[in-house]
């Protein structure tokens, strides 16, 4: 059982990783995420590296690496899968959809230029 403070330290992560997120700050929300995923065995911690997986991929295409990119778009997807309904106040079917969306636009995308980034789903 997780103590009052841990919930709270969780917590945390989880909303600072939003945060660098949805400010298109991915690296340091995958950073945070992880430090989530690997200091708490968590039973949701497949969403969270699903989450992680995520903002990888968008490092991944701004650095111009489509197939990490990609790869990691797969392996989120893969994640996400497992959940249902609203999960950490998140739709995961939209979120699905969403990354759907990113998918097919890695497939005709040869740079990141060419990559729409409002598509980058907004996990509201």
């Amino acid at each position: 059982m997780l103590s009052v403070t841990e919930q709270i330290k969780i917590e945390e992560l989880f909303q600072t990783g939003l945060k660098h997120y949805h400010s298109r700050d991915f690296f340091e929300a995958h950073e945070v995420w992880e430090e989530l995923w690997s200091e708490y065995y968590l039973e949701d911690r497949k969403f969270i590296q699903g989450l992680i997986q995520l903002a990888v991929s968008f490092v991944h295409l701004g650095n111009g690496n489509m197939n990490g990119a990609k790869s990691l778009l797969r392996k989120c997807t893969e994640k996400f899968e497992s959940f249902f309904g609203i999960h950490r106040g998140i739709n995961v079917q939209i979120l699905l959809d969403n990354i759907e969306q990113v998918r097919r636009a890695y497939e005709v995308a040869n740079v990141p230029d060419d990559f729409d980034w409002n598509l980058v789903p907004s996990l509201d």
